[in-house]
């Protein structure tokens, strides 16, 4: 079994990079940063739109008549 790579490994073709191989860990991290910026850029979108508010009421009677 070969040892996993403690540091990122570039692949190349023709000399130039074109994959890289990393940790597991590493790609898990990656992952949940793109996961939460993608998160937080959503919140930012939806902190500029104006809030609309319904009787619960309307809500409910709504609900009903589904």
């Amino acid at each position: 079994m070969k040892t996993a790579f403690a540091e990122p490994e570039i692949i190349t073709r023709k000399g130039k990079p074109v994959s890289v191989i990393l940790p597991i860990k590493a790609y898990a991290e990656i992952m949940e940063r793109l996961e939460d910026a993608d998160d937080v850029a959503w919140l930012k979108k939806a902190r500029r739109k104006t809030l609309q508010y319904r009787p619960l009421e309307a809500v409910l009677a709504n609900l009903a008549g589904k």
